[in-house]
């Protein structure tokens, strides 16, 4: 079995990214990606990328300051499919954290869908609680173009930072 090892760096999403985030969703996806970016500008969120060597992203995600007061909420975690279980959900979600507690913060949150256990056991082991669960709906783009409603029972979850 050979192993490799990644050199990671993390650092903020841009504009010029998204080109290289077709592995993170739909074209409609992108779009509202590029829309967080403009929120990024005016302190509401940050939005970061993990980026191997040649500083192209392998995952994102976000940090929202606005959804509730006093706390980040994480969200748009996502890590390119051929790389998940490597630890690089880790390096970002840590990174997400590191920007909360720069803000003064001590309370980071996220939702999880309960159809998603191996995303819940990683909030698990990083220290995420849940205490409560909602319900959650969006709209996806289909491979086809048309618009679909998804609708999921979501894990509410929270840890507290140092």
């Amino acid at each position: 079995m050979a192993s490799v090892e990644l050199s990671l760096t993390v650092r903020d999403l841009v504009h010029a990214d998204l080109a290289s985030c077709g592995w993170a969703g739909s074209a409609r996806h992108l779009a509202g990606m590029a829309v967080q970016l403009d929120r990024a500008r005016r302190g509401d969120v940050d939005y970061l990328a993990v980026c191997a060597s040649a500083d192209i992203p392998v995952a994102k995600g976000g940090v929202d300051y606005r959804v509730k007061g006093g706390v980040g909420t994480l969200w748009q975690l996502a890590v390119h499919p051929a790389l998940q279980s490597c630890g690089i959900g880790t390096v970002l979600i840590e990174a997400a954290e590191q920007r909360i507690v720069s803000r003064g913060l001590r309370q980071a949150e996220l939702d999880v869908e309960d159809s998603n256990p191996r995303a819940r056991a990683l909030y698990e082991r990083l220290g995420y609680v849940a205490y409560d669960r909602r319900p959650d709906a969006w709209d996806e783009q289909a491979p086809d173009g048309t618009l679909r409603r998804h609708e999921t029972m979501c894990t509410v979850m929270r840890k507290e930072l140092s």
